[in-house]
């Protein structure tokens, strides 16, 4: 019996430490210069975006690109003038994940945040996925679209 019980407890107390080391252990990705730098100029947007410095958030939209919010959806113009106007305040984007995949000229960046935000004179607290969508010209990496998903999962 004895030898029974002490078997038990040395299963238990293996499973135990091996749970434990499996939730401890931690991957990293290792990024190319390219996706370093979209990874790099999401950041510097998100910064831009909270401090309606549309001066620099100007030369980064496309002037194709679109932007696609909970409340619907438009182009370049209208999201410089809401970001300047205050109609949506970004106050502070906190970034949890991020992921990029760059395609030929194009970069595919997927971020999840919970955002701190302005909208209507109220102050929101929202989690997301943010899908960007830069394009590299000669003149370096544009913004194409940028795009809100709400995540409805507790925790997130």
């Amino acid at each position: 019996m004895k030898t029974l019980v002490m078997s038990l407890i040395a299963v238990v107390s293996f499973q135990f430490s091996f749970a434990q080391e499996n939730t401890t252990t931690t991957v990293t990705k290792s990024y190319t210069v390219a996706e370093q730098e979209v990874i790099q100029l999401s950041k510097d947007k998100w910064q831009w975006m909270a401090d309606k410095n549309v001066d620099r958030l100007t030369p980064l939209f496309d002037d194709k690109s679109v932007f696609v919010h909970m409340g619907g959806s438009w182009g370049k113009n209208q999201e410089i003038n809401v970001i300047k106007s205050g109609g949506i305040h970004y106050k502070r984007a906190d970034i949890h994940e991020v992921s990029v995949n760059i395609i030929g000229n194009t970069a595919i960046l997927l971020n999840r945040i919970t955002l701190l935000a302005v909208v209507g004179g109220n102050e929101v607290t929202n989690p997301f996925i943010v899908t960007e969508v830069y394009i590299k010209g000669n003149d370096g990496w544009k913004l194409g679209s940028l795009s809100f998903t709400k995540l409805m999962t507790p925790g997130q």
